[in-house]
């Protein structure tokens, strides 16, 4: 598992207007935090509503990251789950997209 991987996981039965179910999501753990095999990671869950939210991301689907169609990172539905949840990968989102998603994660937080 590498920073930007999209895997799918079992979010679970969602409270409100949580993400849940399974769906795919992409791991928001930086690369020198995986390096000791952590048993929880960050993931921003994807869906393929559009929604106009300022807090969402287009991913448009391709070979490289492995999505069937677009999708949408919701980062503010950032969640910390457990490695087991995580399928493989099955691509990476590339640095630009997790660069805006990281933009938007210090948005939310307050950073500057």
């Amino acid at each position: 598992m590498n920073f930007g991987d999209i895997v799918e996981l079992e979010f679970g039965v969602p409270v409100g207007s949580e993400a849940g179910f399974l769906r795919p999501g992409v791991v928001l753990t930086g690369d020198a935090f995986l390096r000791y095999r952590p048993s929880s990671v960050f993931v921003v869950p994807l869906t393929s509503t559009h929604r106009t939210f300022p807090s969402h991301i287009q991913i448009d689907a391709d070979h490289g990251n492995g999505l069937q169609e677009t999708s949408y990172a919701m980062v503010e539905q950032l969640r910390s789950v457990a490695v087991e949840r995580c399928a493989p990968s099955s691509g990476n989102v590339g640095p630009t997209i997790t660069h805006q998603l990281l933009d938007i994660v210090s948005m939310i937080m307050g950073m500057p």
